[in-house]
C-alpha cells in the first residue's frame, strides 16, 4: 500500500481515538487492532510516520522510544 494512504488509514484511527498525546508506534498499532484497522507491525508505522514527519505533518518526539503526535 502506497504510504500516504497507510498515514490516513492511521489518522483516521487516531481521530476517532481523539487521541491528543503522542503514542509510540506499538502503541498505535494497539490502537489500530482495537479498532480492526489491520497494519503490518509498528516498525512500518514508525517508517510511515517518520516520513510523514519529513513533510512536517508528524511531530516526532526522540525520546526512547520514539512517541508520534499527529
Amino acid at each position: 500500500m502506497h504510504a500516504r494512504g497507510e498515514y490516513e488509514r492511521i489518522k483516521d484511527a487516531l481521530d476517532d481515538a481523539d487521541v491528543d498525546e503522542p503514542l509510540t508506534a506499538k502503541e498505535i498499532l494497539q490502537l489500530l487492532e482495537e479498532r480492526g484497522v489491520e497494519f503490518e507491525s509498528a516498525h512500518r508505522i514508525a517508517t510511515v510516520l517518520g516520513r510523514e514527519a519529513q513533510r512536517g505533518d508528524v511531530k516526532v518526539h526522540r525520546d526512547q522510544p520514539y512517541r508520534y503526535e499527529m
